[in-house]
């Protein structure tokens, strides 16, 4: 299996860490208080998704996994096109440089693999038939 980590977005990564450091200065400001604790436990379990976020193609499954959330295997065979996407519509992808992979008839995942073009050539040695609609 080859292992393809999500790309970070910027944005994405500044909303965190206002989130972070927003309860942890309240903690600071007033350690009593337990409601900056409450704050924080989102930021963090946010974070876990973030490092924890990969796509993996292997056995002829293309694995898009999230933490806990989220673990889909989807038949290569069954992928028909690859989609540049700016969408952003919560999904397994940390950043909003984003691929639409489309599969069976009527579905589709979003993903953001850091190694785009790697992961869409490794992705088409497989099935030659897949569409790339990326322009990469």
């Amino acid at each position: 299996m080859v292992r393809y980590k999500s790309k970070i977005g910027w944005i994405l990564v500044v909303v965190i860490l206002l989130l972070l450091l927003a309860p942890i200065f309240q903690l600071l400001k007033n350690p009593v208080s337990i409601g900056p604790i409450y704050l924080l436990l989102p930021a963090l379990f946010i974070g876990y998704i973030f490092v924890s976020t990969y796509y993996e193609i292997g056995n002829g499954v293309l694995r898009v996994k999230s933490g806990f959330l989220l673990n889909r295997s989807i038949p290569i065979s069954s992928i028909t096109k690859i989609e540049a996407t700016k969408n952003p519509i919560s999904a397994p992808a940390t950043s909003f440089d984003r691929l639409e992979v489309f599969y069976n008839k009527f579905e589709s995942v979003i993903i953001s693999p850091k190694e785009k073009r790697a992961f869409i050539a490794h992705l088409k040695q497989l099935n030659p038939k897949i569409q790339d609609n990326t322009g990469l």
